[in-house]
Order: structure tokens, then sequence, then C-alpha cells
């Protein structure tokens, strides 16, 4: 009896190991291909910068920012709460810029909020005073048009979107047809008996990005085609739970709109901006330089620092945006910066 109890337990022990195994692996596989979907490659871990749930983040101060400074090549930088508050420039920030750039560091801005395109966006960064390049500036609603360059949809397709210019913008540049979005903004359903809304079967992709005319006009066209077009892909720029909008108060973000859609369809978005790695990857193949020599910084737990560590980048929590010190360091957070500072004035 204790011979076949001993098999018994064997038995299992080598079922649960085969089993962790095959979740791995299947793991790795899912990764893999969602890799190669979005063209990227991913980033391997900083052994030197990387954090655990379990690591207490650094205030950093002159030793760990001049030791970062040294490993560091690239700083990427969000926008919203870590460069500007609505639309005034964080105190400091002009000089903290112009310091890395004399030290030979490349910087770039990466953005979720997708209601400018890239051009829009230099349009507001040089009216705030910012000496900045085209081609530093990455915004969510770049990536989304991005995602479908690489991922083209079948002939004779189109794009509905629920957003701002900004996406439009991006889509224009790579000739993908689209309609939506500030043309829908004043477009009222008045229901009845045999009231319907009539949609267009070529809609191959539904984007959602912030959109401060979302209406129900909108969502209903937006499930009509996601659940009724064969193959209809679901898009989301970002799921922000708040944003920016003026720097008195926080907004409902983009994440609210998104779920409205997930909500009705029942279905997950691809998600093109940060955490996922689309960004990194294109940073990453343009210039040739190692995620490890890289540093995100934002405000954000959910997404700049998450798009950070899971990349394999250094990071740097700046509690100038939406995350308080309180959240950071309580027990229940379980994403850990390398490093925070109370905004990026404090580099030097």
């Amino acid at each position: 009896m204790r011979y076949y109890s001993l098999i018994i337990c064997l038995i299992v022990m080598l079922s649960t190991v085969s089993s962790m195994m095959i979740r791995r692996s299947i793991s790795s596989r899912s990764l893999a291909t969602t890799s190669k979907a979005f063209g990227i490659r991913g980033g391997s871990k900083s052994a030197m910068y990387m954090s655990t749930v379990t690591d207490a983040p650094i205030k950093m101060k002159s030793k760990e920012c001049a030791d970062l400074l040294k490993n560091t090549d690239v700083f990427i930088f969000d926008c919203d709460g870590v460069i500007w508050k609505g639309d005034s420039v964080i105190d400091g920030v002009p000089a903290v810029l112009d310091k890395l750039r004399e030290l030979g560091k490349m910087v770039f801005f990466v953005t979720n909020n997708s209601t400018k395109s890239r051009k829009g966006y230099l349009k507001k960064f040089t009216g705030l005073g910012l000496n900045v390049k085209p081609e530093e500036i990455f915004s969510s609603s770049f990536a989304a048009a991005a995602y479908l360059e690489q991922n083209p949809l079948p002939a004779g397709k189109k794009v509905y979107i629920i957003g701002q210019e900004g996406i439009g913008e991006e889509l224009d540049l790579l000739k993908i047809p689209h309609f939506g979005a500030l043309e829908d903004k004043d477009k009222v359903i008045k229901l009845g008996p045999g009231v319907k809304v009539d949609h267009d079967h070529d809609v191959g992709a539904v984007i959602v990005g912030f959109d401060q005319n979302i209406n129900y006009y909108k969502i209903q066209y937006a499930q009509l085609c996601i659940n009724e077009n064969k193959d209809c892909k679901f898009i989301a720029t970002n799921l922000d739970a708040v944003t920016h909008l003026t720097d008195e108060q926080e907004w409902a973000g983009n994440g609210s709109m998104v779920g409205a859609i997930k909500g009705c369809t029942g279905k997950e978005p691809i998600v093109v901006g940060k955490p996922s790695p689309l960004m990194i990857d294109y940073l990453v193949e343009k210039y040739k330089i190692s995620p490890s020599r890289m540093c995100m910084v934002g405000d954000r737990l959910d997404t700049d620092i998450l798009f950070g560590s899971d990349n394999g980048l250094s990071t740097i929590l700046t509690l100038s945006g939406v995350t308080t010190e309180e959240k950071l360091l309580s027990p229940a957070n379980k994403i850990k910066p390398n490093f925070f500072v109370n905004s990026i004035a404090d580099f030097f």
C-alpha cells in the first residue's frame, strides 16, 4: 500500500512540474507571437536597476543621479504630469532637458494622450517654450497608426475612430482611410419604434482614443462594427484612468471610453500605448541602443513604470503628477520604480 502511495505521489508531482513547464512554454510563445505582431523584439531586464515587487524604491539624490547618468544614454519622458500639467510647464523642466542634452544624452517624449498627432505635440512643446525635435515625440495616436502599418487591414477596409484629430492625422500620413471622430461629435440617436443605426460593413478596425465629445451614437456605432463586422479589430490607444486636461484637477481618461466599448462588446482591446512595448522597440531598432541603457521617467505606476520595467529599462517615478508618495510606498502597491523624485528638477 505504501509503495502504491509513493507511486501516486510521484505521478502527481511529475504532472504538476510538467504543467508548469507547459504554461511557461505557452507564455513564452504568446509573448513571441505578440512581439511578432507588433514588429517588436522585446527587451532584456537590466540587472543593475531592475526592481522586484519587494524592493523599496529609492528617493534619488546626487549619488544615485550621478550613477544613473553614467549608465544611461537615453531618457524617455512621459509628458502630462512630468513635463507639463495642463498648459503649464513644471518648474525646472527646461533647465533639466538642456542639461541632459549638454551631457550628450538622447531625450524622447512618449505620451499616451492621443488627442494630438506628433505634429500637434510639436506645436504644444514650441508654444510652451521647449526646444524639441519632431523625431523625439511619440504619441499613442502615432502608435495606433504604426500598429496598422505593421498589421495592414485587408484591401477596401477602413477605420472608425472614437477620438479627436490626432489619430486621423497619423492615419492620413499612412494613407489609411478613416472616418468618425470629430465628424460624429454632434450626432444624436432619437430612440423610438423601428430606430436603428446603420453601420459600414467595411470597417476593419475601431480605434478608441480620448474623446471629449464621446456620445451614445459613437458607442453604438463602434459596438456594431466590432460585434457584427468579421475580424474587426478593437484598438485602444491607452487605458489611463485619469488624465490632465487642465492643471486644476484630474479628468476621466481614455480608460472610461475603452471601458464603455469593452462593456458592450465583451472583447479585450489591443492596447498600443504604454505599457505596450511597441514604442520601445521602435527606439531600439532605429537607434541600436540596448534597453538597459535607457531610463523611463513618468508619473504613473501602471503605465509609465510598468512600461519601463517590462521592457528592461531603469525607471524613475516623479511625484509631480498623479501618483502620491503615500500610494507609491503603500504595501498594497506592487509596481516599484527604481527611484523616485518630487519632480525632474531634482535630477540636478
